[in-house]
């Protein structure tokens, strides 16, 4: 027994200094995060908050914020146009009318021709495949370097799955049926149709289903089948294809602005990463868990799934390249960013190829 307590003592003797420096330095951070000025930010979002995976990362990183950093980091998220109009989120973040917005960085892509590739790249990689460019082949440091004339901090902040390719009113089976077709297609995607003879335009989320509805347009893409189901497209239009050939992921952003962000500790930075990484893998498993539900629905509902036809994929394949080639030439940035998702993903692809089932 004697024993025991001399080893007990001993231990203690030993652990009292661990515990104690532990405790200090838990004090010590609680301190400094305390130290500087609260988070209390106004964020815009680009979409609306009840979209899975495309949206409810945003309400996530609000959620967790507050309770993780003890109040003293809070978020307060508004919906679509509340306070600024969805295109204009970036410029807004860069003139301080707001402190960060979650925005789709292709809408920014008529100034920037390369933040379209943090978006969505056509016939790009997985989700996966740009999340390890992202934050491994320098994926981030890219897109520091493109907006930083702009005065904006990208987080990376959600990421969906591969998209539909579009909901359409009638069948579309060679190149020559997308000549004139009056389609609704966002980012890189809508150049390529361009390029196939498509009369492209984009409006927003909220406005597509009435001119689906009126016959402004003939088709139109958005997101994935639970998003587009809530959206009501297969009222009007009953064939969906697939695959996304122009949206294998969809990445959104937290945008801060720079002054802003360099203000904060490195604390509160790293609380507000961190939430966003925590926030785009959540969203993802969120999305990809409800799209079997509905294609299940489809029957039903009198839609019928379609794979784009072989003449068709080999058509938007070689458009695209057309694509990248030509704004590649025109602008340096876009090439750079391009180049280095196509070097990642050579040895991306051959590990897929290798290890995947």
């Amino acid at each position: 027994m004697k024993r025991f307590n001399k080893r007990h003592t001993r231990l203690a003797n030993h652990s009292f200094p661990l515990l104690a420096g532990a405790v200090l330095a838990a004090s010590l951070s609680t301190q400094a995060l305390a130290a500087d000025e609260p988070v209390r930010w106004k964020v815009q979002a680009v979409f609306n908050t009840n979209w899975p995976g495309l949206g409810n990362p945003i309400r996530l990183v609000e959620e967790s914020l507050k309770e993780t950093s003890g109040g003293e980091a809070q978020i307060k998220v508004y919906e679509p146009g509340k306070i600024v109009p969805s295109f204009g989120i970036t410029e807004a973040v860069k003139n301080k009318q707001i402190p960060a917005g979650y925005a789709w960085l292709a809408y920014d892509q008529g100034k920037m021709p390369a933040a379209a590739l943090f978006a969505a790249v056509p016939f790009g990689m997985d989700p996966l495949g740009y999340s390890s460019w992202w934050y491994e082949g320098g994926g981030h440091e890219l897109a520091e370097k493109l907006y930083a004339p702009h005065n904006v901090h990208p987080i990376l902040c959600s990421i969906t799955g591969a998209e539909t390719a579009g909901w359409f009113r009638n069948e579309v089976n060679t190149p020559e049926d997308l000549e004139g077709l009056k389609i609704r297609f966002a980012g890189l995607g809508g150049k390529v149709l361009q390029k196939l003879g498509a009369s492209v335009t984009v409006i927003p989320g909220g406005e597509i289903f009435p001119a689906l509805e009126k016959g402004a347009i003939d088709a139109t893409e958005f997101a994935t089948p639970a998003i587009d189901e809530m959206l009501g497209f297969e009222k009007v239009a009953k064939h969906n294809y697939f695959p996304g050939w122009h949206q294998p992921f969809t990445a959104s952003h937290l945008v801060v602005n720079t002054d802003i962000w360099n203000g904060l500790s490195k604390q509160k930075q790293a609380l507000i990463e961190t939430a966003c990484t925590a926030a785009t893998f959540r969203g993802l498993a969120y999305s990809e868990s409800l799209q079997g539900a509905e294609l299940a629905k489809f029957e039903g509902k009198g839609v019928t799934p379609h794979r784009l036809s072989p003449a068709l994929m080999e058509a938007l394949q070689n458009a695209t390249s057309e694509v990248m080639q030509e704004t590649s030439a025109t602008d340096p940035m876009f090439k750079e960013v391009y180049d280095s998702m196509q070097n990642f993903r050579q040895g991306y692809d051959q590990w897929k190829e290798l290890g995947s089932l």
